[in-house]
């Protein structure tokens, strides 16, 4: 329950450094020494705010079209997997275009600060890959699982918050690392597994 807290209340208090740090002392009575932000600091601190909102949204909703609902399960429809679509996927994939997008813009206007020329490749070849399947309606089932990749997004944004709210030496921030690194070495696990079965749909 603590954990559950402690990726969510970030998002919660993107705009108020102190309110998070005051949740910080609350939290098994940690103290936190936080200096007085810079503006880039500000602007980095809502920016991945909301890269988290983001995040959580997409990986969930991935997770649920790819696992738990019909979309994709074998004989549930008369289409080949790469072209099935469905209202959600769609609305999932429009709505991560415009974070891109936003996010994008973000970047150019404060360039370098949030992100160099890979941050800028990144948002493009994703915006690319995405408009590629949402204009076509084939290959979704791909794109969704790269979308499930964001889950590790809200423990990379915590450790950023943990850091300059001066937590480097906690418990908390070891216990991020370990969930980020599970996070990545299940996507790394997954993505290999996944890229023979995305092959042979793709070569039908």
């Amino acid at each position: 329950m603590h954990y559950f807290l402690l990726i969510h209340y970030p998002l919660l208090a993107m705009y108020r450094g102190k309110s998070f740090c005051g949740w910080l002392r609350s939290f098994q009575g940690l103290s936190c020494a936080v200096p007085k932000l810079s503006n880039m600091d500000k602007v980095e601190w809502k920016n991945r705010g909301f890269s988290t909102f983001h995040a959580i949204i997409a990986s969930s909703a991935s997770l649920y079209l790819l696992l738990f609902s019909d979309l994709f399960k074998e004989g549930s429809h008369n289409q080949l997997v790469i072209n099935r679509t469905s209202t959600v996927s769609e609305t999932i994939l429009g709505v991560s275009i415009g974070y891109f997008l936003s996010d994008l813009a973000m970047i150019v206007w404060h360039f370098p600060a949030l992100g160099a020329w890979e941050y800028v490749l990144h948002h493009g070849l994703s915006m690319f890959s995405i408009f590629l399947s949402l204009v076509s309606g084939q290959g979704q089932i791909y794109i969704l699982m790269v979308l499930f990749s964001e889950s590790t997004t809200p423990f990379v944004n915590l450790r950023w918050y943990l850091d300059i709210a001066g937590q480097k030496s906690s418990d908390l921030y070891i216990c991020n690392g370990i969930f980020l690194f599970l996070g990545w070495l299940q996507g790394f696990f997954s993505s290999y597994s996944f890229s023979p079965i995305c092959f042979s749909i793709l070569t039908r």
